[in-house]
């Protein structure tokens, strides 16, 4: 059944890379292909309820991909874990996306974000990993000091931080 854990492990972090190839390529049935054929799959998206069912997953998906002219995740801190047939993937999402063109033609604005997530995969009986969760939860960033927004004044002084052009979520 099981390959060895070197194996595992590497099969594991190949699924999972293949998981954000397909969000980056906006490919929904190479989305779908990564996920368990169940119905008791879940996704659980930043600031979203829990999700659950294939198709309601799916179509969450495909609302994200409708709206999202541009995305690409760098993963970083990836830990990857296999007892028997289960896998767990924790990492951080690294996030850069973006909108429509501009009326001129030039690219949209981009954000960038950073999400920590953990996906649990469950080995098919063709041998091969499948997504049952995903959970991403954003990442807020802090300076140091208390100076959350990192402005040099205290937070309690100044809540708006200075507006560095990526947006909501910064990269420090």
């Amino acid at each position: 059944m099981s390959g060895g854990a070197d194996t595992d492990v590497e099969a594991v972090t190949a699924a999972n890379t293949a998981l954000y190839e397909a969000l980056e390529s906006a490919d929904l049935d190479a989305l779908g292909a990564r996920w368990l054929d169940h119905e008791g799959i879940s996704v659980v998206h930043p600031g979203w309820p829990v999700i659950s069912g294939r198709g309601e997953v799916l179509r969450s998906y495909a609302l994200i991909m409708a709206n999202t002219e541009y995305i690409q995740f760098f993963l970083t801190d990836v830990q990857v874990s296999v007892i028997a047939d289960t896998a767990l993937v924790t990492c951080t999402e690294n996030i850069l996306s973006g909108g429509p063109a501009e009326a001129d033609g030039s690219a949209g604005p981009l954000v960038g974000g950073l999400v920590v997530a953990t996906n649990v995969f469950r080995r098919g009986q063709d041998g091969g990993w499948r997504l049952w969760s995903h959970h991403g939860s954003p990442v807020l960033i802090e300076g140091d000091d208390g100076d959350e927004d990192g402005d040099g004044t205290p937070d309690d002084a100044d809540d708006t931080p200075p507006d560095d052009g990526l947006g909501p979520t910064r990269f420090s």
